[in-house]
């Protein structure tokens, strides 16, 4: 995502326009479902010296501004992407934990519709396919090797 258009998405969020935040929201723009570490190097290898609690700052306050979503699939750490709003799902790798975009199945919020739904007013589902991606598969096609989880 070009800069200029970086600079206009924090605005329009109400966000102030600092050099780390356009850095994290690069970073994920190259990088989907990034984990912090990986934010954090990115961020640091563009603009120096910056800390960790820096960037957890800037996700934080991207994610509670709707710029950036945060995933949390199990026996991962927290991973972090630009694609927001859409309600789309996640795939992901038992053995290496990639982590692919999956269309939301039936196209509108919410997808997928409880049983039950105990009185809540359900906006949105979040599903994370588990399994073996196709470079896992073909290094391990008896998926002999641990898995994560």
């Amino acid at each position: 995502m070009p800069v200029r258009a970086n600079e206009d998405v924090l605005r329009g969020a109400g966000l102030r326009v600092t050099t780390q935040r356009l850095a994290v929201l690069d970073a994920l723009a190259e990088f989907p479902h990034a984990t912090v570490t990986v934010v954090a190097s990115m961020v640091q290898d563009r603009l120096g010296k910056v800390s960790i609690q820096a960037i957890y700052d800037v996700l934080e306050a991207c994610v509670g501004a709707g710029l950036v979503r945060r995933i949390e699939p199990a026996g991962s750490p927290a991973r972090f992407e630009i694609r927001t709003g859409d309600n789309h799902h996640h795939l992901v790798c038992r053995a290496c934990g990639r982590t692919t975009d999956v269309d939301c199945a039936s196209g509108s919020r919410p997808c997928l519709t409880p049983s039950n739904d105990a009185g809540y007013e359900v906006d949105e589902a979040e599903v994370l396919f588990w399994g073996r991606c196709p470079d896992c598969q073909q290094e391990d096609p008896q998926g002999t090797k641990e898995l994560l989880a």
